[in-house]
């Protein structure tokens, strides 16, 4: 049996490897071929003789894609990721695929990338140690604000987003929350309120919401009006929760005080590679890297030793449960004799 891995990095071939020794040795006949391009209509030739794909968060699950990967022979699509909103679940479930992501690793790592982006951006840090390697010591321009006391507005309040709440209630902020689902987890910390009223009185928000047709373009330039004017806003979560175009406006008129993103709505076609010796032709990424008060990162939150191994443990017990037809707790897709894709509400958004 072959498992295709897509968008591979060194780091994926090593923690999917040491997982797959730990629990498939009962299934010896494993063979795993890694490609470091991206799964795409493309390179769906490149999974012949594969019974099972490995994807990430920028691969396409098209219906064209999976359609031609069903026809290739593949009857499993493992995602290493909790988001899932590059996959047309609907495609799967008529095609009879088993499709499956790891919805919970190491909240905490994005949980503590997002309070980290907020203490670069709000403190300056990032603009120092450049100073300082030029031999400037100059406080001139680095002023920031403490965190004690200031109002945090949470959007989704699943795992990452509690988990980000319980460490800005540490710094002795004041914390909202808006979310559909209300979690008991997140009210030890702070308030659940509706959007509007987040918006107006937070001095950060940060985004913990997964990438939905409700979601998408949440932030745009209605809800940015209604932001604190100064306020900073941070997304950790899915590129298309942001309308990039109402963000730069925002940031030009000044009443959005800062951005800090770990993704962007068009980072498919960059982000996993190094591109720094090519013109870049995103005209809206570059022009976000113009403001002083922005702060662009590749999608990184998630880039810990612990969630890699978490992640890779979990992409091969999902393996595990397909190739000894075991029920799979993180199958997104129902049984054949079932109708109607999984819609599970405790999924994390985030490699998301």
């Amino acid at each position: 049996m072959q498992l295709a891995v897509f968008s591979a990095k060194p780091y994926d071939k090593k923690y999917l490897t040491s997982a797959r020794a730990t629990e498939l040795d009962s299934t010896p006949d494993i063979e795993i071929v890694y490609h470091e391009f991206a799964l795409s209509l493309e390179t769906v030739p490149l999974t012949k003789g594969a019974s099972a794909v490995c994807a990430f968060v920028n691969d396409d699950l098209s219906a064209d894609v999976l359609e031609a990967l069903h026809k290739g022979g593949v009857r499993a699509i493992l995602l290493r990721c909790a988001g899932y909103n590059n996959v047309d679940l609907q495609a799967a479930q008529r095609l009879g695929l088993f499709v499956a992501n790891v919805p919970s690793y190491s909240p905490e790592a994005v949980a503590e990338f997002a309070v980290a982006q907020i203490q670069t951006l709000n403190r300056n840090t990032h603009r120092a140690y450049n100073r300082v390697r030029e031999g400037n010591f100059s406080l001139q321009g680095l002023l920031g604000r403490t965190l004690h006391g200031k109002t945090v507005g949470v959007i989704g309040t699943g795992r990452i987003g509690v988990a980000f709440a319980r460490i800005m209630h540490g710094f002795g902020c004041r914390i909202l929350a808006y979310d559909p689902f209300e979690n008991e987890g997140f009210k030890q910390y702070g308030t659940y309120t509706d959007l509007t009223t987040l918006l107006s009185e937070s001095d950060f928000v940060s985004l913990h919401c997964p990438l939905t047709d409700k979601t998408r373009h949440i932030i745009n330039t209605e809800t940015l009006s209604k932001m604190k004017k100064g306020a900073m806003l941070v997304n950790t979560s899915r590129g298309g929760l942001i309308k990039t175009k109402a963000v730069i406006a925002a940031l030009k008129s000044k009443h959005l005080g800062g951005l800090a993103l770990d993704v962007y709505e068009g980072e498919s076609a960059l982000f996993y590679n190094d591109h720094s010796g090519h013109i870049i032709e995103d005209d809206e990424l570059m022009r976000l890297t113009t403001f002083h008060n922005v702060l662009v990162c590749g999608h990184q939150a998630f880039f810990t030793e612990e969630a890699l191994r978490e992640i890779a443990d979990g992409t091969i017990r999902n393996l595990s449960d397909f190739l000894h037809q075991r029920q799979c707790k993180n199958a997104l897709v129902q049984d054949m004799n079932k109708s109607g894709p999984l819609a599970r509400t405790d999924s994390v958004p985030v490699r998301i």
